[in-house]
């Protein structure tokens, strides 16, 4: 009989210990939002625009290609090493589409006087042949880290979210990209105001009637600027530039359940 109740109160002991443990764990590692979100900016290191504009770029991203790429910011990883935290909190969301397992996370976590910032990128099983784990290493070191340094933390997000749509949509080889695409697609306005000044002295020198128009038969320079302006650069591609205040499509519908194998890489600053 005493076997008995010792064998109980053992096995209540468990359940209970089973239980603050599954308890621990859920504070550890947040919920779902709700309403459903791309960004969630816990830690509290982005403006509301900046949140709102990297949400509608990635919700928009999400509607036109079913991959999901989500950002999250935290104010402590508990113990975790970030690889870890990153991959279990991608799991647990489910990030990406079922089956597909298209998904991505860049988790950040902020940095603090008593401890050094951290960020890692983790893919979901069926983006790790577009998105190895050595490119995104490269995405940290080339795109994110440089801007964190410095306290832009919008830049650095919002050019590797240009640079993993890219690589996702098959824009350019992952072998291709070196980091370099990034100073490239900065100059882009640089390039665009020589090229407007440009036309401008050259509508100038040709006085009169060709003004509105280059040469008679001409585009009207609003229609050329529009052009050039569209062209857009090839690291980031359709997204790279994408901001606003509304969500793509109506909004983010939620994540699909995609699943990680392990992969990703990061850095600290």
């Amino acid at each position: 009989m005493k076997k008995k109740i010792f064998f109980k109160q053992v096995a209540t002991l468990i359940i209970l210990l089973a239980v603050l443990s599954g308890m621990v764990s859920a504070q550890e590692f947040p919920e779902k939002p709700f309403p459903p979100r791309l960004v969630n900016d816990l830690a509290g290191m982005l403006t509301t625009q900046e949140v709102n504009a990297l949400e509608s770029k990635l919700v928009a991203y999400n509607d036109s290609t079913s991959t999901q790429i989500a950002i999250v910011t935290v104010s402590d990883l508990h113990g975790y090493d970030k690889a870890d935290y990153a991959q279990r909190l991608a799991e647990k969301w489910g990030i990406g589409q079922k089956g597909l397992d298209n998904g991505v996370l860049i988790l950040v976590k902020s940095k603090t006087e008593e401890s050094s910032g951290q960020v890692q990128i983790v893919q979901g099983y069926g983006l790790e042949g577009v998105i190895p784990d050595i490119i995104c290493g490269q995405i940290v070191d080339y795109e994110i880290l440089p801007e964190f340094r410095n306290g832009n933390y919008y830049q650095g997000l919002d050019k590797a979210t240009g640079t993993l749509m890219s690589l996702a949509s098959g824009e350019f080889p992952a072998d291709q990209y070196n980091g370099k695409k990034s100073e490239l697609s900065n100059m882009a306005p640089l390039i665009f105001i020589i090229i407007f000044i440009i036309i401008v002295l050259f509508m100038r020198s040709s006085g009169g009637s060709n003004q509105k128009h280059i040469g008679r038969k001409g585009l009207p320079l609003w229609v050329l600027l529009s052009m050039m302006n569209s062209g857009g650069n090839k690291h980031s591609g359709s997204w790279g530039g994408f901001s606003g205040g509304g969500g793509g499509g109506g909004g983010f519908g939620g994540f699909g359940g995609g699943s990680f194998g392990g992969g990703g890489a990061g850095g600290s600053w």
